[in-house]
């Protein structure tokens, strides 16, 4: 059994006895045990501000971009540990390549970016020069500073790597030390993942700090230098955000919560029809990968009235070829959630949907099992529900069962459909299948302030498209309202939030000896 310890104060703390034992979603049998002693949050903190901060900062924004191509390059070829301490988790191994690989593709994409587009320095020009008087001698000028706080990042379950890595790249190109904190029923992978950080030997003492277990009292001590980055349930997220030190010193707070995701396809997309083929295959896609346990899954997927019908069929049969069961075998598809309390807690929000719903594809009782015990790992199959109504239905629109479930409707005509997506009340992504171009600029007129992002897929990039539930790197991932309003991620619009944005002023040629920009000689 892995004996599970924080790395803090430049060390991994002694396991203590006692302890949660986190069991295999496959076998359900104890993989690993937190073993973590408790810990003084406030030196935590301190760490991170007095040694990874200044340490970090005497670094320039591409010095630091060569870091983490260095660690990226280190933990490629080392990721196979990562590959079979996912398999406890129910991670296939395409599951388990989205997470590592994934993960590992941010930090190069970071790398890229930070040494392309960033200065060799730790001061970031925003905007133009303003001039504040006629002369032209007196200007305002803005820029952007890495803060010298902590950067306190609070992980999901589903995605150990890339979740951790996603989050700690913009962090650490921004100059500020990272304090991270594992989400305990899949910490064994990311503790594992820490510790192939620390073997590589790339980041400075105090870069990356990882807590196994509880935070304790450490929002107690942040302050409006620090950033808080939360990915989970908007109920926890809620309780964070209220913290009266978050309100008190202002504290930046990062939110990705839940969200009842769409897809769309359009009235021309018939059954026959590229864009229709595409549709199925995608919903039924994002049912299945990481068995539905990612937070940018399709939830509803809306079809026209007409079509209700050709596109339950085609689901069907899609997915009656998915095969459940042990991720180590070649011939599964889909694993096991990620536990036995995971999987009560979707059969029983399902529960809730059927209020309103049919079980369209799927038996929660009775399915097939490849290779492992129904009863001892947390499996489920794929579940496809239909409502009928879902300009009267409540649940849909609200619930997320986090599993293999997402639920098929109509619509009358596109008006309505947009405003059944809408009712997701704030959205990570809607994608939508359409070849009708005029259609197409509707939709992001009407839905789009309601989602982070949009992805429209057709048959001309079909074949190259990099999925719904894919986050890019390069392109913001969050959304408004339910979803938490926060944006990660996006290139380096990402590290924006870990830098302060400050108006100089001054004469022209003290603005230029501060920013290094050539004098700008005023007009005579």
């Amino acid at each position: 059994m892995i004996e599970l310890s924080s790395h803090v104060l430049g060390r991994w703390l002694p396991p203590v006895s006692g302890g949660a034992e986190i069991r295999s979603a496959v076998t359900g049998e104890p993989v690993a045990r937190v073993a973590s002693e408790p810990m003084a949050m406030a030196d935590v903190l301190a760490y991170a501000r007095k040694t990874g901060g200044p340490a970090l900062r005497k670094a320039t924004f591409r010095e630091r971009a060569e870091q983490l191509k260095k660690l990226a390059e280190y933990l490629n070829a080392h990721k196979e540990q990562l590959y079979e301490l996912s398999r406890h988790a129910g991670a296939t191994k395409m599951d388990a390549m989205l997470d590592v690989d994934g993960g590992i593709g941010v930090l190069f994409v970071y790398a890229s970016k930070g040494r392309r587009e960033l200065p060799a320095s730790n001061l970031l020009l925003d905007g133009d020069v303003e001039p504040l008087t006629k002369s032209g001698n007196f200007i305002g000028r803005h820029v952007r500073t890495p803060l010298q706080g902590a950067a306190v990042h609070i992980n999901a379950f589903n995605f150990p790597c890339w979740g951790l890595l996603e989050k700690f790249a913009p962090a650490f190109l921004a100059g500020v030390p990272v304090i991270t904190k594992p989400a305990t029923v899949t910490a064994y992978v990311a503790e594992r993942l820490v510790r192939l950080v620390e073997a590589s030997g790339v980041l400075p003492p105090g870069a990356l700090q990882t807590v196994i277990g509880s935070t304790g009292d450490l929002f107690d001590h942040l302050t409006g230098q620090d950033v808080v980055s939360f990915t989970g349930s908007a109920e926890t997220a809620q309780i964070l955000q209220r913290h009266p030190v978050i309100a008190r010193e202002a504290v930046r707070f990062i939110a990705e919560r839940d969200s009842v995701n769409a897809a769309l396809l359009a009235p021309d997309a018939a059954p026959g029809t590229p864009e229709f083929d595409l549709f199925v295959k995608e919903v039924a896609r994002e049912m299945t990968v990481k068995a539905g346990q990612k937070c940018t899954a399709i939830r509803r997927a809306f079809v026209p009235r007409g079509a209700l019908a050709a596109a339950t069929e085609a689901l069907r049969a899609r997915l009656a070829k998915v095969a459940v069961g042990d991720p180590a075998l070649e011939n599964v598809r889909m694993g096991p959630l990620v536990g036995l309390s995971q999987r009560g807690q979707v059969l029983d929000l399902v529960g809730k949907l059927r209020q309103e719903c049919e079980l369209a594809f799927g038996d929660p009782q009775a399915f097939e099992v490849v290779g492992a015990d129904a009863k001892t790992g947390a499996f489920l199959p794929p579940l496809l529900l239909s409502c009928a109504s879902p300009a009267t239905a409540k649940y849909v629109h609200d619930v997320e069962a986090f599993g293999p479930v997402s639920t098929l409707m109509p619509y009358d005509d596109l008006d309505q459909a947009m405003e059944l997506v809408n009712r997701g009340q704030g959205s990570l992504v809607a994608s939508v299948y359409t070849y009708d171009a005029a259609a197409a600029a509707r939709i992001v007129q009407d839905i789009g302030s309601f989602h982070g992002r949009l992805l429209f897929i057709d048959r001309d990039c079909g074949a190259e498209q990099t999925g719904h539930g894919s986050p890019m790197p390069h392109l913001l991932h969050g959304g408004p309202g339910r979803a938490g309003g926060g944006e990660e991620l996006g290139g380096l619009r990402g590290m924006m939030h870990y830098l302060q944005r400050t108006a100089l002023q001054g004469s022209a040629a003290r603005i230029a000896s501060i920013t290094g920009e050539p004098l700008a000689v005023p007009a005579s």
